[in-house]
């Protein structure tokens, strides 16, 4: 459903311009993403998905706009700071592959107190039995489909209020995708919020609200079954004719 209007969003994205060098990716990017939303952005390889997602986090330096996060400003805050007031990202990469399981959770945890993060491991490990089996193996030593439950492990780790993920299906078969999406599905509702970039649509499945970007630029808001009724995202996305 669309966001009560009357009610802050937790994470409002105004006026975004970014790029590498003096080339300009981002042209103008507005997002918001409401408390308890799980948002999709669609968008093709080289939409400009990554280089906003990492903007939000503060890992590319933004040219020009604001980005507010619970009432408060964060456009020029370091990484850390958005991190410790609970904003998330997870990569394609999902973790170090050079860390154990339990290693990469807990650095998930880093910005907690030991005995919390020695609590939310295991929480997490009750929730995600087979790495709870390997905990101790290294994360490289995983298959594709663990490495990407360990990613979301790992993002959830600090217990945040929203999660960034770049293309959680990156890599995964459609299996795989399909297990992904149901894992993501069952923290709904819970207190989290979930900004997800994709271009895959089985992640529409988790959507509240879709946003696309093409060319740096937002074309589509609106919700899920918009999307089914928009013949052109219907063409573009989904390969229908």
């Amino acid at each position: 459903m669309p966001p009560d209007a009357s009610v802050s969003p937790l994470l409002s994205v105004t006026g975004i311009e970014a790029g590498y060098g003096k080339v300009q990716v981002l042209w103008g990017t507005d997002l918001a993403v409401a408390g308890n939303e799980s948002v999709v952005l669609l968008g093709a390889n080289g939409a400009g998905k990554t280089t906003l997602l990492k903007v939000l986090m503060g890992l590319i330096a933004i040219w020009r706009g604001r980005i507010n996060f619970a009432d408060e400003d964060i456009t020029s805050l370091r990484t850390d700071r958005r991190v410790r007031r609970g904003i998330v990202y997870m990569s394609e990469t999902s973790g170090f592959p050079a860390l154990t399981v339990d290693e990469n959770i807990r650095i998930g945890a880093q910005f907690l107190s030991k005995a919390e993060a020695r609590l939310r491991a295991e929480e997490l490990y009750s929730i995600f039995p087979m790495l709870a089996d390997r905990r101790r193996a290294a994360a490289g030593s995983l298959s594709g489909g663990q490495r990407k439950m360990l990613g979301i492990a790992k993002a959830l780790a600090s217990n945040p209020r929203l999660v960034i993920m770049d293309e959680p299906s990156a890599g995964l078969s459609p299996l795989l995708v399909r297990e992904v999406v149901r894992v993501l599905a069952s923290f709904r509702g819970k207190g989290l919020a979930f900004l997800i970039a994709e271009q895959n649509v089985k992640f529409l499945d988790l959507a509240d609200r879709v946003y696309t970007l093409d060319g740096g630029r937002i074309g589509f808001v609106g919700t899920v079954a918009e999307v089914h009724a928009n013949d052109a995202l219907q063409r573009a996305y989904f390969g229908l004719k």
